[in-house]
Parts: C-alpha cells; structure tokens; sequence
C-alpha cells in the first residue's frame, strides 16, 4: 500500500478507536498517522524512510522488509515503550492502533507481512491487490468515508 493509503487507514483507525473509547479524536488521529507510518521505517523509499534514510537503511540491513517492523513482536515491544515513556494514554492507542491498520492493509498485498517474526512465515489475505492499483484507490476512498462518518461520531460524543 502507498503512504497516503496508509495515513488514510491510521486516521480511520484512530478515529474508529476514539467513537469507541471516548479519547480525544484529535489526538487519536494524529497518533494514529504516526502509527501507521512507523512499519515502513524498513522501506527506505516510504514517507518515513525518506525522512530517516539511516535509520532505514539500518532497519532494512538487520531485518528486510515487512518482517520484524510488521511483526507482533514489534508491536507488542512498541506498546511497552510507548506505556514506559509516553505519559498520553490517547497517544499511545492511536499509534498502536495506526500500526494495527498498517499491518491488516499490508496484509491485502501479494507479499503480505511477516506476523510472526522471527518465523519465516507471510501472513495475507486470500485476495490481494497491487500496491497502488485501482483496488488500492478504492480501499483508500473507503478509509476516507469511515474517517468522515467515525470523525463525525466521535467529536459528537467527545464533545
């Protein structure tokens, strides 16, 4: 998926989570682009690669691509960091729930992710698309209605 898809999927998460848990959807969803960046640091050619191209590189060296950054383990070790050192509990949901939405619309990739790093196993969908088809537009089209609609419900009941 493409980096605008996956901002898009971190918005709809974020705000999705924020209707659900009554957390501040302003926060949820910014911390849920954050999030939904964060895998890619493996890419050097995604948002983030181009942003921290050495920290990329070395990721990508030590780990490949979609495999430890795309892992459960990765996110469950995030988790904890977050939990440790960042004192917003909304940040910290909206960041894990931007990755969570970066690892299901990876996972509708014909390569799909590597779960359950460090087991050399991929992890997809039955059907899959390319990265940046007209299915991929599609998908993100849908990202932005969920956005608008659990935006709209969650500021109404935030506010």
């Amino acid at each position: 998926m493409t980096g605008k898809t996956h901002i898009a999927g971190g918005i709809a998460a974020g705000l999705a989570y924020a209707y659900v848990s009554g957390m501040d959807p302003i926060i949820l969803s910014g911390a849920g682009i954050v999030g939904a960046l964060i895998p890619d640091i493996c890419h050097s050619g995604s948002k983030i690669g181009r942003k921290m191209p050495i920290t990329s590189r070395f990721v990508n060296l030590v780990f490949g691509h979609r495999a430890f950054t795309h892992s459960l383990m990765f996110l469950v070790a995030m988790a904890f960091v977050l939990k440790a050192f960042v004192p917003f509990d909304a940040v910290t949901a909206g960041i894990i729930v931007g990755m969570a939405s970066h690892y299901i619309l990876d996972m509708g990739t014909r390569r799909g992710i590597q779960l359950f790093f460090p087991i050399d196993f991929r992890v997809r969908f039955p059907i899959t698309t390319k990265t940046g088809s007209t299915v991929e537009n599609f998908i993100f089209s849908l990202l932005a209605l969920a956005s608008f609609y659990y935006g709209y419900q969650a500021i109404y009941f935030y506010l």
